[in-house]
């Protein structure tokens, strides 16, 4: 049901509100350019800033425009568990095919504080898809955690973001070949796929979609050869969009790939430095999309 190219969708903002047409806007171009899902309300989406009012309203434009034509996973993250039920249940109601959870950030619980928060999502009845980030959360879902969290009706798989690619093999023993494992990592997603990932969850996606997608088909293809060219196009922009903190690059980038487009973030989110800029017009006309 998920795989491939899914990107982490911005959240577009005009006066510092959400601006709801140019997101309407960005959700039909994803998908006529061949993303195979989307995520609103991911850290690439500034969600850590939208009010739950927002924060509905970008789950819901996103759902409705897509239509049932991909299937859209809501980011539903919290540290406050009480909280993330809460949006868990908003995620359902506007008709979220699932929800993406990190553990809890701050708090840094232990892994049993982590099991009973992702175990009380997990209740609900929508997919869950964990979410590790380490680098944000200092938290780490273990191995023998996430088996346990898979043994759970509801839990379907995990957007790894560890950066350690030998949690791909790791994973897949502990939680069996049916648990879905998408990248959190443009970078690393041509080994990730190789050892057994089905995708990525994606922040150059927003920007190059369609190299994207065609990169993750050539993958689940076996066309090894045509996926390491496409990896090598897309490369620099992989890093061009974390040359400063996320995600000012990729507004940036999206400004210059789609008119119209503002760049504008969420305090305490501010624009990229001069070097992040050039660095994203270097890779954007590197990959041939500038």
């Amino acid at each position: 049901m998920f795989f491939g190219s899914i990107p982490a969708l911005v959240t577009p903002f005009s006066g510092n509100c959400v601006d709801e047409d140019s997101l309407r806007g960005l959700v039909e171009w994803q998908i006529a350019e061949g993303s195979n899902a989307l995520v609103p309300c991911g850290t690439t989406g500034e969600a850590a800033t939208l009010s739950i009012d927002e924060h509905r309203r970008v789950v819901e434009i996103t759902v409705e425009i897509a239509r049932g034509r991909v299937p859209v996973i809501a980011g539903c993250g919290s540290n406050n568990t009480a909280h993330a039920v809460e949006l868990t249940k908003i995620a359902k109601a506007a008709g979220a095919a699932a929800a993406l959870h990190v553990p809890p950030y701050y708090n840094r619980p232990n892994q049993d504080g982590i099991y009973l928060h992702l175990s009380a999502v997990a209740d609900l009845d929508i997919p869950i898809i964990l979410y590790n980030v380490p680098s944000r959360t200092i938290t780490d879902i273990s191995v023998e955690t996430m088996a346990k969290l898979a043994r759970l009706p509801n839990v379907v798989g995990v957007k790894d973001a560890t950066g350690n690619l030998a949690r791909v093999s790791a994973q897949r023993l502990a939680c069996g070949e049916q648990f879905l494992q998408l990248s959190g990592n443009d970078d690393m997603a041509l080994g990730f796929n190789a050892m057994g990932g089905r995708g990525c969850i994606s922040v150059s996606a927003n920007v190059a979609p369609r190299l994207c997608s065609q990169f993750q088909e050539a993958t689940r293809e076996g066309r090894w050869d045509e996926a390491l060219e496409l990896q090598d196009r897309l490369f620099p922009l992989h890093a061009a969009l974390f040359s400063d903190a996320s995600p000012g690059p990729v507004k940036y980038a999206l400004s210059r790939v789609r008119e119209g487009f503002s760049a504008e973030l969420r305090a305490p989110m501010t624009p990229p430095s001069a070097a992040s800029k050039t660095a994203v017009d270097a890779a954007l006309a590197h990959a041939g999309l500038a």
